[in-house]
């Protein structure tokens, strides 16, 4: 794991003791990537026992698939065999860049639930709000959110947990976005009054934080724990699988794509 590029993976799954720390319902069994010695180093690194020569051929092979790539742009073409095979596939975030793509890839369900795609923030402990903050924070006002890189790939890990704090926001009354360099922000305003400010700051060194400001006080969110947060993901989408049912509203992927796109500066 040392040799996979990311060097955030090995330093958080070292704090993990396994088997006792994975998730019991299910195991990766095939890989697959556009380089064979790819595949294979990720079948080594990650105890995966079979690697196809094409993907596939994990059709009546397995009970699920996690499409993990985050190049937006190829996703239905990756996605497309697997749902009209019946399969329950993860789209890695984002699900698409436009509401128009998203909605392909949404149309072609055999079932609904069959495609779980989102951040794994938005499962993140440190962006929830105890019923103690909420009464302390009283009603928001405005979310300040800001991520580092770019905006196509990574806007989404703060747009989700933003939405889904802000459960009483009212409908889209205005919507900006403007980028300085290879930074990119959006604003929105909502018809409840919640005013919402999402930045993905490019090259600069920028915090994964919300800012939630309400009526009475304010507080900062700071993203930390990796592995929780990837982790609840994958059992959200193990667990629909074994129940058939819709974990994620798709209404509300769509509105998340909505807004990816409306930051998108073509």
């Amino acid at each position: 794991m040392e040799g996979c590029g990311f060097p955030i993976i090995p330093r958080y799954l070292e704090k993990q003791q396994f088997p006792k720390d994975a998730i019991a319902e299910a195991k990766v069994t095939h890989v697959w990537a556009q380089d064979k010695k790819i595949a294979s180093n990720i079948a080594k690194a990650s105890l995966i026992e079979t690697v196809v020569d094409h993907y596939t051929d994990m059709i009546g092979q397995v009970d699920g698939i996690l499409l993990a790539r985050d190049d937006a742009e190829t996703h239905y073409e990756y996605a497309a065999p697997f749902l009209d095979a019946g399969i329950p596939i993860y789209v890695d975030k984002p699900l698409a860049l436009s509401v128009t793509e998203a909605r392909r890839l949404l149309d072609r369900q055999q079932y609904p639930g069959q495609l779980f795609s989102c951040s794994p923030l938005r499962y993140a402990k440190e962006f929830q709000l105890s019923g103690a903050d909420l009464t302390q924070i009283g009603r928001l006002r405005h979310i300040h959110a800001t991520t580092p890189k770019d905006w196509e790939k990574y806007a989404v890990h703060v747009i989700e947990p933003l939405l889904l704090l802000a459960s009483e926001r009212g409908s889209v009354e205005l919507i900006q976005t403007w980028r300085n360099d290879d930074s990119t922000t959006l604003a929105v305003r909502y018809s409840e009054g919640l005013q919402v400010l999402v930045s993905a700051m490019g090259s600069s060194c920028a915090p994964l934080t919300l800012r939630v400001i309400g009526e009475f006080d304010w507080k900062d969110l700071f993203f930390q724990d990796s592995y929780f947060a990837f982790k609840s993901a994958l059992f959200e989408f193990v667990q629909g699988i074994i129940h058939r049912d819709v974990r994620i509203d798709p209404d509300f992927m769509l509105e998340v794509v909505n807004m990816i796109e409306s930051g998108r500066v073509l």
